[in-house]
C-alpha cells in the first residue's frame, strides 16, 4: 500500500458502552460525553437506541441538535417502527444523521432468536434498509453475529442491502468469537464475493470476550475494512468492545506496517477516559493500555535508567501524545477561579457558571483541608458536585461513633423526597451502621454486592473515594460513587448515589420496550 488511507472512527460509547452493567447515563451525562467525543474528533458517534425508551430518544435528539461536527447515529432493529422512531430523533442532524439498522444472520440466531428462514431475514434486511434510505442516504446495516454466519449467505445479504441503499455495511463479531486470521479471511471473502462491495464502507464491530477485540479490528483493517466501531476505555456489554484508544494509538504508532490515519485528536484520549470513568464510576484497570495509571510508569531499575537516557528506549508513544499531563500538582488554597476553570477545561470539563460555582466552593473547602490539590481531586469534585443523577435522596449530615469498646453507631439525617428524616442505627462497624441507617430512612430493599475504598491521591490528607454496587429486587445492578476527606462520609455518599441511580434506571425501564 503506497498511500495512507483514513480510517473512520465510529464511537459507540453512548450506545453499546452504556450497556455495561452500572454504566447507565442520564441525558445530561450523555451530552457531556458527546461534547468530549466532539473534542476527540470522532467521525461518527452512536448516540443511542431511540426506541428503547423515552430517555434514549431524548438523548439522541438532543445530541443530534447540539453536536455539529460528527455524524450522529441511532440504532434500530429492522422494522418500520424502530426506523421511523430513529429518524424522528436523528433528523435534526440533517445529512449527518445516520440510521443504523440490524438483523441477525447466523444460523443459531435465526433458529433460536428470530425463528425466521434465510429468505425472511434477507427480505427483512432489504425492506429495513429501503425504508431507512427513504429518510437519509446515510444508512448503515449490521449483520448481527456475522462471524458465525455462513459466508455465502452473509455475502448475499450484504450485496442485497448495498443494492437497497446501505452506504456502510457492518460485519460485527457480536459475541467476541473470532480470531484475527479468521476475521481477516471473512473480510477478504466479502471483498471478493460481493459484486457491489466498493459502493459501501466495510465496518467492523468487535467484542472482547476472548480479549481479541482490538487485534481483530486491526486485522479487518488490513483486510479492507475502513470503519472501526469502538468505545472509550473499551466499555460495553459483557467483556466490552474494541478500545478506541488502543486501536487509534496502534494505527498511529505502527505506520510502518499499517499506513492508515485517523482524524482523532489523540491528546484528548486521556481527558475522554477520565470523564467517562468519572460519570459511570467504572474505573480503568491500572495496567490498561494507553490510559491506565501504569501505562507510562517504569519501576524496574533498568527501565528507569533507559528512559532517563532516552524515552524511546521503553516508551513507544509519549504521555503527552495521549493528553497525559506529567505535572499533576496544579492548585492550592491560594489559587483563584481563573486557574481553577482553566484546569477544568484542560481536563475536559465544560461547565456552566452555576456548575463552576458549585465545584469552586467545594474546591475551596477541600483546599483548606489539603495542602495540594491534584487532577484526581478535581475529577472527584466534579463527579460529586456536578455529574450527579437527580437526587431523590440527599445526605444532609451524619455522625458516627466507633471504637474498640463501644458498638458502632451512625446517626444520619437525609432528605427523602423533599423531607428531612433522621435515624440512629448500630452496626458491625461504622460503614455497616451507616448503610443500615440509609436503608432504614429510604426503605430500600437493595442488596449490597460490592463495596470498595481507595485513596484518590497519596498522603494522610487524601480524599477517600468509595464505590458501592447494589442490586435491586428485580436483579438490576447499579454502581454508586462518592468522595470526601472523611471515608465514612464518602461511603454514605456512594451508597446514596447508587440508590439515586437505581431510581433513574427503574424509571427508564418502565418506559422501555
Amino acid at each position: 500500500m503506497s498511500q495512507k488511507e483514513n480510517i473512520i472512527i465510529f464511537d459507540t460509547t453512548l450506545r453499546d458502552g452504556e450497556q455495561s452493567p452500572g454504566a447507565s447515563m442520564n441525558i445530561e451525562e450523555k451530552l457531556r460525553i458527546a461534547h468530549q467525543l466532539e473534542r476527540l474528533n470522532v467521525d461518527v458517534m452512536e448516540a443511542g437506541f431511540p426506541i428503547a425508551s423515552d430517555g434514549d430518544f431524548e438523548a439522541v435528539k438532543k445530541i443530534a441538535q447540539t453536536i455539529k461536527g460528527a455524524q450522529i447515529a441511532g440504532l434500530s432493529r429492522s422494522n418500520n417502527m424502530d426506523i421511523d422512531r430513529a429518524w424522528e430523533a436523528l433528523k435534526y442532524a440533517g445529512d449527518r444523521g445516520r440510521i443504523h439498522t440490524f438483523i441477525a444472520t447466523s444460523d443459531i440466531h435465526m433458529k433460536y432468536k428470530l425463528k425466521m428462514s434465510k429468505q425472511e431475514v434477507l427480505d427483512t434486511a432489504v425492506a429495513a434498509v429501503t425504508r431507512a434510505a427513504g429518510y437519509t442516504p446515510n444508512v448503515e446495516f449490521s449483520a448481527e453475529d456475522a462471524v458465525r454466519t455462513q459466508l455465502p449467505f452473509l455475502a448475499q445479504v450484504i450485496e442485497a442491502v448495498i443494492e437497497a441503499g446501505a452506504t456502510t455495511v457492518n460485519i460485527p463479531d457480536t459475541v467476541g468469537y473470532t480470531i484475527p486470521s479468521e476475521y481477516y479471511d471473512i473480510i477478504r471473502y466479502l471483498k471478493g464475493n460481493v459484486s457491489n462491495i466498493e459502493k459501501a464502507v466495510i465496518s467492523v464491530h468487535c467484542h472482547n470476550d476472548l480479549g481479541l477485540a482490538v487485534a481483530n479490528s486491526l486485522a479487518a483493517v488490513q483486510a479492507g475494512a475502513r470503519q472501526l466501531e469502538c468505545t472509550i476505555n473499551g466499555i460495553g456489554e459483557r467483556a466490552g468492545n474494541s478500545s478506541l484508544e488502543e486501536a487509534v494509538m496502534t494505527l498511529r504508532t505502527r505506520h510502518d506496517i499499517m499506513p492508515f490515519t485517523t482524524n482523532i485528536v489523540t491528546e484528548q484520549i486521556t481527558p475522554s477516559s477520565k470523564l467517562l470513568s468519572t460519570i459511570t464510576g467504572i474505573p480503568v484497570q491500572p495496567n490498561k493500555a494507553v490510559v491506565g495509571v501504569n501505562a507510562f510508569a517504569h519501576e524496574a531499575g533498568i527501565h528507569q535508567h533507559g528512559v532517563l537516557m532516552d524515552k524511546s528506549t521503553y516508551e513507544i508513544m509519549t504521555p503527552e501524545s495521549v493528553g497525559l499531563n506529567q505535572n499533576k500538582l496544579v492548585l492550592g488554597k491560594h489559587s483563584g477561579r481563573h486557574a481553577f476553570v482553566d484546569r477544568l477545561k484542560q481536563l475536559g470539563y465544560d461547565l456552566s457558571k452555576e456548575e463552576i460555582q458549585k465545584a469552586f466552593v467545594r474546591f475551596k473547602t477541600l483546599a483548606d483541608l489539603k495542602k495540594e490539590i491534584f487532577d484526581e481531586d478535581l475529577d472527584a469534585i466534579v463527579a460529586d458536585e456536578v455529574l450527579r443523577v437527580p437526587e431523590t435522596y440527599r445526605l444532609e449530615q451524619m455522625n458516627v461513633s466507633s471504637g474498640s469498646f463501644a458498638a458502632p453507631t451512625a446517626t444520619v439525617a437525609m432528605e427523602v423526597n423533599g423531607k428531612i428524616k433522621r435515624t440512629a442505627v448500630m452496626g458491625d462497624g461504622p460503614v455497616d451502621a451507616t448503610f443500615k441507617a440509609i436503608k432504614k430512612l429510604t426503605k430500600s430493599k437493595a442488596t449490597l454486592l460490592n463495596f470498595s475504598v481507595g485513596a484518590i491521591t497519596g498522603g494522610t490528607d487524601a480524599q477517600g473515594e468509595c464505590s458501592v454496587r447494589l442490586q435491586s429486587t428485580e436483579g438490576r445492578e447499579v454502581l454508586g460513587q462518592g468522595a470526601h476527606s472523611d471515608i465514612i462520609v464518602a461511603s454514605a455518599k456512594a451508597y446514596i448515589n447508587a440508590l439515586n441511580k437505581m431510581i433513574v434506571a427503574e424509571k427508564r425501564s418502565h418506559t422501555s420496550i
